[in-house]
């Protein structure tokens, strides 16, 4: 089967890797970077990704949607959450509505606050989607470490069809039919990772990271409510699996990111860090924030976050509110 990966970010190369276990697959990356398309056709390796490592022989790389969607008998969104909606665009003069849609990218749309799912079925007028989210490094995943995903869908024949292509002797899929909850987890597990980067930037122990994580499943069990998904969603892989990856690792951007705010809270640091990270969980606050407020959800961990981060808040000010909330 011909499957089109949109993005060439870390983990849409972990997913390629995945996806060529099954020797039949050929999968087709998208770029929209030419050096990319001239590296990997010189030495089939993306060294700005992963170093010295060669991509499998049945994954090969373009830079025209045309080229990446036609014929696909199954697509892979894993570009960052604010680019969903032009790849959307972009891809839709070529795109079969019959054609599965899988969703590996974690976000909300900061303009609008909608779901990824959302944005996909209303730009390509599809109801073929699922989302994929769980605790994966992507570098985990191309060493070949048993990893496991959540997978949400909108119908059998679409999660079957990811099923048959993604799973294999290293990565477990478990279903689920909440595919608002997944998606909240995924999002907004990025910015509970940047509020416990700042708990260990400040100095404090694991003892302390672990009050964070705890309140924060609750937060996120009663967001998931409010916006009409399943509040069981927050024990799956999804849900506590990647929010343990998430905040206690430095492999994690969000979590290293969190961790220079509060331990230099230097603005020239902090900027900098983010002008050469993509730190998901940055854009994603914005989204949250915005989405809290408009749908009147009391959400008091989110303004916090936010305020830290986007208006100079002291740091110090999180410890202080989880003994306060508790």
């Amino acid at each position: 089967m011909k499957i089109a990966m949109l993005g060439t970010g870390a983990y849409s190369i972990a997913l390629s890797f995945m996806l060529s276990k099954k020797k039949e697959n050929n999968i087709v990356l998208w770029t929209e970077n030419e050096n990319n398309v001239k590296e990997f056709n010189e030495t089939h390796m993306l060294n700005n990704i992963f170093e010295n490592t060669l991509l499998p022989e049945n994954v090969s790389i373009t830079n025209n949607y045309e080229e990446c969607i036609s014929g696909a008998g199954l697509i892979f969104i894993a570009c960052a959450a604010k680019f969903v909606d032009d790849i959307c665009g972009s891809i839709k003069p070529y795109y079969d509505k019959n054609t599965p849609i899988c969703i590996a990218s974690k976000g909300i749309e900061e303009t609008t606050g909608s779901f990824l799912s959302d944005i996909v079925k209303n730009i390509l007028d599809t109801d073929n989607i699922a989302v994929l989210s769980g605790p994966t490094f992507a570098i985990d995943m191309v060493n070949n470490d048993p990893i496991a995903l959540a997978l949400a869908g909108t119908n059998e024949e679409t999660i079957n069809v990811i099923k048959e292509n993604l799973s294999n002797d290293t990565l477990k899929l478990r279903e689920c039919n909440d595919l608002i909850g997944i998606q909240i987890c995924g999002s907004i597990k990025n910015v509970i990772a940047i509020a416990s980067g700042m708990v260990k930037g400040l100095g404090y122990t694991e003892s302390t990271l672990a009050f964070l994580i705890n309140e924060s499943l609750h937060d996120i069990k009663y967001l998931i409510d409010k916006l009409g998904g399943d509040k069981k969603t927050v024990l799956s892989f999804a849900g506590v699996g990647d929010l343990l990856l998430t905040c206690t690792s430095t492999k994690s951007r969000n979590y290293s990111f969190g961790f220079t705010v509060g331990s230099t809270k230097d603005p020239e640091k902090i900027k900098e860090f983010l002008d050469t990270h993509t730190v998901e969980g940055y854009y994603t606050l914005s989204s949250i924030y915005k989405l809290v407020r408009t749908k009147n959800i009391d959400l008091p961990i989110i303004n916090l976050i936010y305020d830290i981060i986007m208006n100079g808040k002291d740091p110090n000010e999180l410890p202080k509110f989880l003994i306060e909330k508790a």
